[in-house]
């Protein structure tokens, strides 16, 4: 493998911690049924996924300053292969549905944080010479899109036609991740004695430590758009095919497939261009991309509204290209922020918070018995409008370690 250049032998196991994190995602109303689940218990699946998701964003990330980011990426393949036998052994249990997607959610929060860095790092000039401007923010977030996508356009797939829906996709997912171990081993390591950048000789806790975090533009601007990243998927992908299950009928479990992989392709191939509208616009591309997630959210109303299939397709496309957006211009902001010793840590407070977007779905079931959901839907549009102008406003860079005024 050593005529493959550095950054693609890190790709898979970023690429396929993503589809074992989200595969599931197009089986929930499935599992409605499988598991007789209630509709905030569904969408809990979800959101249970961020709860590992999180401290595997944050923890991972200073493991890795310390350790190395190839140790904590092989430690995600392993936290997905886990995470998947859980679901797939555990069917009908809401215990087991539950730990199932802790697990993948761990695994996904050590890709992001890490997986994520590691492919930014390999991505310098050092590394790749070819590399052009951005390519350390738009590879990651492309792959890790893909994987998504990808990874739940099969398992919907297989679900829908496949024997053994609840089986069979789990199988190919885990042999596909212990596969994924081969080219992960041989990318090279960018962190540590031998690497470019040193092993941090500290404790791993005092990584912990981001004092970029603390920058005004990531606590006001960022901070704000961040879970419009994950709001803006969940509601396309998650809560929209269970709000139409009545209309789609039989279909509902390739309904829900097609949702998200036209959510997450439109994402996908949206980035960079909204990555070269944002530099183009002296970095305002952040407010655009929330401006068209609270299009899409409106759409998504009027979808719940009316039980239109049709309309929350469309809802999907616009939701897409917000979440797409919002992704690429928010990881820019990180990256233009965080100094290299914090990189690893910004980038994981930032997916952390894209994460919190994921729960809420659960908030708008739970609302149900008072509050319909195309209202609900309105509200949170209301909330994005916010965060939208909040947004505006250029992003100061970081020339060297940020710390917080007295």
């Amino acid at each position: 493998m050593r005529n493959i250049t550095p950054w693609k032998l890190a790709v898979p196991s970023l690429f396929f911690i993503a589809w074992g994190g989200n595969h599931f995602t197009p089986l929930l109303p499935l599992y409605d049924e499988v598991a007789d689940l209630i509709p905030w218990q569904t969408n809990m699946l979800l959101g249970t996924y961020v709860f590992g998701l999180v401290p595997g964003l944050l923890v991972a990330a200073a493991l890795s300053n310390v350790y190395g980011r190839k140790p904590l990426t092989l430690a995600g393949l392993i936290s997905s292969a886990l995470g998947n036998v859980i679901i797939l052994l555990g069917s009908t249990s809401v215990t087991m549905l539950f730990t199932g997607r802790f697990f993948a959610g761990l695994a996904v929060g050590i890709g992001m944080s890490v997986g994520t860095s590691w492919i930014k790092e390999l991505s310098s000039r050092q590394w790749d010479p070819l590399a052009t401007t951005g390519a350390g923010a738009r590879r990651p977030s492309l792959t890790m899109t893909l994987g998504f996508g990808v990874g739940a356009a099969a398992t919907g797939t297989m679900a829908q036609w496949v024997p053994a829906p609840t089986v069979t996709p789990f199988i190919i997912t885990l042999a596909l991740l212990v596969l994924t171990i081969i080219p992960t081993a041989f990318a090279p390591e960018t962190v540590g004695a031998t690497a470019p950048q040193q092993r941090d000789s500290g404790s791993w806790m005092r990584q912990l430590h981001t004092p970029s975090a603390a920058h005004p533009d990531f606590l006001i601007k960022v901070a704000t758009a961040a879970p419009w990243v994950f709001g803006a998927g969940g509601i396309a992908y998650g809560l929209l095919p269970q709000i139409m299950a009545h209309a789609t009928g039989a279909y509902t479990t390739i309904y829900a497939t097609t949702m998200a992989v036209l959510t997450l392709g439109i994402g996908a191939f949206i980035q960079p261009f909204a990555q070269r509208l944002d530099r183009h616009l002296d970095g305002r591309g952040l407010p655009i991309g929330l401006g068209t997630v609270v299009i899409g959210l409106v759409l998504a109303s009027l979808a719940s509204y009316q039980e239109g299939p049709i309309i929350g397709l469309m809802a999907a496309v616009v939701l897409g290209l917000g979440y797409g957006s919002v992704l690429v211009t928010g990881l820019t902001r990180v990256q233009q922020i965080a100094p290299a010793q914090d990189l690893a840590g910004l980038t994981g407070l930032f997916y952390a918070l894209t994460y919190v977007g994921f729960l809420f779905p659960t908030v708008i079931a739970a609302l149900l018995p008072v509050m319909p959901y195309n209202v609900t839907l309105l509200v949170f549009a209301g909330l994005a409008l916010i965060s939208m102008i909040i947004a505006f406003g250029r992003i100061r860079r970081v020339r060297g370690p940020w710390r917080q005024r007295d």
